[in-house]
C-alpha cells in the first residue's frame, strides 16, 4: 500500500464535492435522495443490457452510467464520513470469511449454500 496520507479516492471525491458545491446542490443531497439517485442510475445501467447479450451493450453508455453510480456512491460515503478504501477493505474481509477460497472457488453459490 502506498505511504500517501490521502487515500486513492480523496482527489476524485474532492472534485465531486467542488462540482456539487459550485452549484449549491448540497441542500438536495440527503442520504435518502442520494440512495434513490444511486438506484435510478443502476437501473439506467441495467437498461443498457436489456434484451441483448452483454457484449452488445454500448460501452460508452456503460462508462457514463458507471460514472454516475460511482459519483452517487461517493457522495453517500462522504455524507456519512466513510473512508471508501476502509469500507471496501472491511467488506472484503467479511466476504473472505463468508466465501473461503476452498469452498467458493469456481462456484456462484451463495455463502449459505457452500
Amino acid at each position: 500500500m502506498p505511504d500517501n496520507p490521502m487515500n486513492d479516492f480523496d482527489e476524485i471525491i474532492a472534485e465531486i464535492i467542488k462540482f456539487r458545491d459550485e452549484r449549491d446542490w448540497k441542500q438536495f443531497h440527503n442520504p435518502k435522495d442520494l440512495a434513490i439517485a444511486l438506484n435510478i442510475e443502476t437501473s439506467e445501467l441495467l437498461e443498457l443490457f436489456l434484451w441483448k447479450d452483454a457484449e452488445s451493450a454500448n460501452k460508452e453508455k456503460v462508462k457514463e452510467e458507471l460514472a454516475d453510480i460511482f459519483t452517487y456512491a461517493f457522495l453517500i460515503a462522504e455524507k456519512y464520513g466513510f473512508d471508501v478504501n476502509d469500507i471496501i477493505r472491511e467488506k472484503i474481509k467479511i466476504n473472505s470469511v463468508k466465501y473461503p477460497v476452498d469452498k467458493a472457488r469456481g462456484t456462484a453459490k451463495k455463502y449459505d449454500e457452500l
